[in-house]
């Protein structure tokens, strides 16, 4: 680079003329101050300045990079969730389908349940109306009994007694 920029300043220097001053010019030794200048501050900034462009560009590079990583998580993420969710549809689906099972399965328990129930109370009644009429009969058996034996009027032996309660009492 140095050697570029000694090629463009040489020819001004060399072709520059001292105008009005027909003797000497200050004007080489300026520019040969400038090139020192020039390339001291190439020698002390331009390493400092390529490392920091360096720096900079694999900072923006990693960061690039960085971003790329995170955008294919994301996207993966975002892959994994909508899966997730075609999931948990099928088995809301799965679910709707068994609790409809359940509910015919328990409407269907608790039928029979209930005709077990009404068949144990008519049984029940039944029971209850037989010990009812023999209740009814030995009090009937005792009222006539009970009448035979208070008015004395009829004499009766104890196979036509027997008789007499067979008859009532069937």
């Amino acid at each position: 680079m140095f050697k570029y920029l000694l090629m463009c300043v040489a020819p001004i220097a060399l072709l520059a003329s001292g105008g009005a001053h027909s003797g000497s010019t200050d004007i080489i030794p300026r520019a040969i101050n400038f090139l020192i200048f020039a390339a001291i501050l190439y020698y002390y900034i331009a390493e400092p300045a390529k490392q920091w462009y360096l720096g900079r560009k694999n900072e923006i590079a990693d960061k690039l990079d960085s971003i790329q990583v995170k955008l294919k998580e994301s996207h993966s993420k975002k892959e994994t969730a909508l899966t997730k969710v075609e999931e948990a549809k099928v088995n809301a689906k799965a679910l709707i389908e068994t609790a409809k099972k359940e509910a015919v399965l328990l409407s269907e328990k608790v039928s029979l349940e209930a005709d077990q129930e009404i068949t144990n109370l008519e049984k029940a009644f039944q029971d209850r109306a037989t010990i009812e009429r023999r209740k009814m009969q030995r009090v009937i058996v005792s009222e006539i009994l009970d009448e035979v034996f208070q008015e004395g009027s009829i004499s009766l032996d104890n196979n036509e007694i027997v008789k007499i309660v067979s008859k009532k009492v069937a």
